[in-house]
């Protein structure tokens, strides 16, 4: 067994303590999926068990639900999950940056989470973002309004950071228009738990977190 296998495993573990041996065999496929595509070095252990929690948690509410799910010829989702007449995506977002964008950190994770909601939202009645809990996922502010509240301007400032990263195909904007993004999952891979809040709540939960690091430094400047 190599150590992807064992780390998965134990959070799999994890998983079965928690929420039982029903929800640990609904994941064997997932499981094996994931073993699979690290042997290809398709995938990688950070984001692997972030998806495995993630899928978890809908199992547990009662999706049936796949990894790595192949959508088209271009994209390919983290976790797709389908309950009766609905399905949902989820786009696991770490924070990660490449070498290659070490001076534009910043503009190109903001083109990456709006690339993810504008292309994925389209194939899903509920698209969601996860990410843990010690990364800030930038959402443009464009969407937190419903599409017919989105202006032309902030329509066509997506348009343009998305172009700086994203060509083939560019990201259209009748895609970033109609884009909706559902919820946010902050995955805490410690706690195998999931916890959902909705686009404005994560914003809030984000300007208040900032509020109360910049109390923490305000303290230690005084000592």
């Amino acid at each position: 067994m190599n150590k992807f296998e064992e780390d998965v495993l134990k959070v799999i573990a994890q998983i079965g303590d928690k929420y039982g041996k029903e929800v640990v065999n609904k994941l064997d496929d997932v499981y094996k999926k994931l073993c699979k595509l690290y042997e290809a070095n398709m995938v990688k252990i950070n984001h692997s068990v972030m998806e495995v929690v993630c899928a978890a948690d809908l199992i547990v509410k009662g999706y049936e639900v796949d990894a790595e799910h192949k959508l088209n010829e271009i994209l390919t989702c983290d976790i797709y999950g389908v309950k009766g007449d609905g399905n949902i995506i989820i786009e696991i977002e770490t924070g990660f940056v490449p070498p290659e964008h070490a001076l534009d950190p910043n503009t190109y994770l903001l083109a990456r989470v709006a690339s993810k909601i504008a292309r994925y939202s389209a194939f899903a009645k509920k698209f969601g973002i996860g990410t843990p809990p010690h990364n800030i996922v930038q959402v443009p502010h464009v969407f937190l309004k419903p599409p017919r509240d989105r202006t032309k301007e902030e329509i066509l400032y997506i348009k343009r950071i998305c172009d700086l990263y994203y060509t083939k195909p560019p990201v259209s904007l009748e895609e970033i228009l109609n884009a909706r993004l559902y919820m946010i999952y902050v995955i805490n891979v410690d706690e195998v738990m999931v916890s959902e809040l909705s686009p404005q709540e994560y914003y809030e939960f984000v300007k208040q977190m900032m509020r109360l690091k910049n109390a923490s430094c305000g303290s230690y400047e005084k000592a």
